[in-house]
């Protein structure tokens, strides 16, 4: 595909069947069935309705091609909010028009715009376009002597 000027905008309610048919395609991409379809669906429109997440929809011409979700929270370490960068997916067919980069930068002025005191996410360290694109942005990856911080986590059931 030819590299083009991306449309990026902030997702409405209106946007949520686009912004859901988007992370199942990057549910699907991962090779995963879970979360169901209609589990993503209900869960935008929570994330959406809650004001503490938002979605940026990429277009290029009427096809929307990109999403990216933008998580908040409250900082003790910076007296400001934090921005999660929790998703980024571009769908396979607009790889390498420069979208995920026009995508990341929309994120980095959406957070600014919201007072974040920094931005953070987590990425598979073998995913290199992925990473790349996140250290070209500015990202780096945090030692903190005596090791590397790592994200860590844990299903809750119930």
């Amino acid at each position: 595909m030819q590299a083009t000027t991306p449309d990026i905008r902030l997702a409405n309610r209106d946007d949520a069947d686009v912004v859901a048919d988007l992370l199942v395609a990057f549910r699907d991409w991962f090779g995963k069935s879970e979360p169901a379809t209609v589990e993503i669906r209900a869960s935008v429109e929570r994330i959406m309705g809650d004001g503490d997440g938002e979605y940026l929809l990429a277009f290029l011409g009427e096809e929307p091609v990109g999403v990216c979700q933008l998580r908040y929270r409250w900082s003790v370490w910076t007296s400001s909010p934090d921005c999660w960068l929790e998703d980024l997916f571009v769908a396979e067919e607009a790889r390498g028009t420069g979208l995920g980069r026009a995508l990341m930068e929309a994120a980095l002025e959406r957070a600014r715009e919201r007072g974040c005191g920094r931005i953070e996410l987590d990425v598979n360290e073998q995913n290199e376009p992925a990473l790349g694109l996140y250290v070209a942005s500015g990202f780096e990856l945090e030692w903190k002597p005596p090791g590397r911080s790592i994200l860590i986590g844990r299903r809750l059931a119930g």
